[in-house]
């Protein structure tokens, strides 16, 4: 058998000599507040949302159909 450290090992010992230099990871917060943006892109998609139908099954999973255009008058 072999007495060389495992890979895993080996890797932890170099990150954490690498920690040394660039210090511990950035850990954010999830309290602060969302923010989206409107911008142009977020408009295109809204419009191209707006053909589709959010069909929903009994079971809970969803799909997507085209809308019907509704017609002025005919029936």
């Amino acid at each position: 058998m072999s007495t060389k450290e495992p890979l895993s090992a080996r890797f932890m010992a170099a990150t954490g000599k690498l920690r040394m230099f660039f210090g511990p990871a950035q850990r954010g917060s999830t309290a602060g507040p969302i923010v989206y943006l409107d911008d142009e892109a977020q408009r295109r998609r809204q419009e191209e949302l707006q053909q589709w139908t959010v069909v929903r099954n009994a079971d809970g999973s969803t799909y997507l159909t085209p809308k019907r255009e509704e017609q002025g008058g005919e029936a």
